[in-house]
């Protein structure tokens, strides 16, 4: 009862993602489903979690293709509801973000966006070219209470797939991170630091973020090559002032040995590990400023190289922060597996069907009306998306501020219990599945939703509804 009345309250709170009221009891309904369905079948399974007549399948359907939901105004509330539910982490008044991409296997032939991708992974057992749908996503690290971290997942969006003109200048995968970082962080109206893997220390990252006072951790390439500060003449003599000095590796500053400081490990997780670290601050050429890069000696993991582009963060700080961004890889793994963000089957039916090996749909050849079509299966795809987003977050939120509730309706048993540590989205949603029928029959709270859901179901699929007429 406790824990879907605040599930309700946070989905209350989302009023302003939608511009009607009906469609908004339609979220909500989704979202229940969501939050109790026992697989991951698509829509046919929120109809059998929310005891849905069958014919109200396409009520569902519709709502992820209806303009009436809003994404920018759903993103907008999700954001700050998140900076209202958790305790984000923080460092010198800065909130961490957490960013990388995801590549979501898709088949089908007449689904916008699906490309050829590469995966870039020393597991065998993953293929080295799929079909699918290339996201980048963006996540806010929170702390509970037992000093678990987590990743809430904020949005994630299609970044390739379709070009909608030859003559456009073309964004990078970069472009758009940083151009969702700024989105999000200008809903949240704070100061934020991006971490993120090697792959975005790049300038098309760096320049947007500083140029609106934000920072970003990420790791280098030990093939990075920066510059000393040039010497100040004692003479001034004509022309420009020499900005690089001596070019160096970065690299060869490891064999400076007498350097490096110990220190115990700040990564999440590790304990009785010591580490070496040294910070030095270059300018790199990309950037035409200084950054601070910080050299880890590790005993496990080795060497390696992180940049940050805040100069006077403390080098123990950066290590740990880079320490949390594999929290995001975790969150995906949920979102597969748990939650099931990516498993829509949405097809186009008008869709000039792609064969496999295909690269980007240029659709500007095509008629206006066809490119509408193109862009409202994009959008539903999104939406959907962004739906089990916050699905996540909320169960992420019942997690660490409803752990004991949490606990106290799982009713059932797992090898790997731990009642003193924040539960999985497995347990909370297992919790809330065996809560539901108790809920509906509460009639003393919600009953506009409740009225509007019953007055849909199907009994005779569902005989224990019956108590609740």
């Amino acid at each position: 009862m406790k824990l879907w009345a605040e599930v309700l309250r946070c989905g209350y709170a989302l009023r302003s993602g939608c511009t009607r009221h009906r469609t908004f009891l339609w979220l909500l309904i989704t979202m229940m489903a969501w939050l109790a369905r026992p697989d991951l079948l698509g829509v046919t399974s929120f109809v059998r979690a929310s005891g849905l007549a069958p014919p109200h399948y396409h009520s569902l359907l519709n709502l992820f293709h209806s303009s009436a939901v809003v994404l920018p105004l759903l993103l907008q509330a999700w954001v700050r509801l998140c900076l209202t539910l958790f305790a984000p982490v923080t460092v010198d008044g800065y909130v961490v973000f957490a960013g990388d991409g995801l590549k979501v296997p898709k088949e089908g032939h007449k689904m916008p966006g699906v490309k050829l991708l590469y995966q870039e992974s020393t597991d065998n057992a993953k293929a080295e070219y799929i079909m699918g749908h290339s996201f980048q996503a963006i996540s806010l690290l929170v702390t509970a209470r037992t000093g678990q971290v987590l990743a809430v997942p904020l949005w994630a969006c299609i970044c390739e797939g379709v070009r909608w003109s030859w003559g456009r200048r073309r964004r990078s995968l970069l472009d758009k991170l940083a151009s969702m970082f700024l989105v999000v962080t200008g809903f949240a109206l704070l100061p934020a630091v991006l971490v993120a893997d090697a792959y975005y220390a790049s300038r098309k990252v760096i320049e947007p973020l500083r140029a609106r006072g934000h920072h970003l951790i990420a790791r280098c390439r030990r093939n990075t090559v920066a510059y000393e500060p040039a010497p100040v003449p004692p003479i001034r003599k004509r022309g420009r002032p020499k900005k690089y000095g001596r070019k160096v590796h970065v690299r060869d500053y490891f064999k400076g040995w007498q350097a490096f400081t110990e220190a115990p490990s700040p990564v999440y997780g590790e304990q009785d590990i010591t580490i070496q670290y040294r910070a030095v601050n270059l300018l790199w050429r990309p950037v035409g400023q200084l950054v601070r890069f910080v050299l880890v000696k590790h005993p496990v993991r080795g060497k390696l190289i992180l940049l940050a582009t805040a100069l006077t963060m403390d080098p123990l700080t950066v290590i740990k922060l880079y320490g949390l961004r594999f929290k995001i890889e975790v969150s995906f793994k949920q979102a597969l597996h748990t939650i099931g963000t990516y498993a829509y089957h949405f097809w186009m039916r008008s869709m000039i069907p792609i064969k496999w090996g295909s690269g980007n749909q240029y659709v500007h050849t095509r008629s206006q009306e066809y490119q509408r079509a193109i862009q409202r299966k994009l959008d539903a795809y999104h939406r959907y998306v962004q739906i089990a987003c916050i699905v996540h977050g909320l169960l992420q939120h019942l997690a660490i501020n409803f752990r004991q509730t949490v606990w106290a309706s799982f009713k059932t048993w797992l090898r790997t219990m731990k009642p003193h540590l924040v539960p999985s989205e497995m347990v909370v949603a297992h919790a809330l599945r065996s809560q539901l029928p108790h809920f509906l029959l509460d009639s003393s709270s919600e009953p506009e939703l409740k009225k509007f859901l019953l007055d849909r179901a199907d009994y005779e699929r569902l005989p224990g509804f019956k108590m609740v007429v």
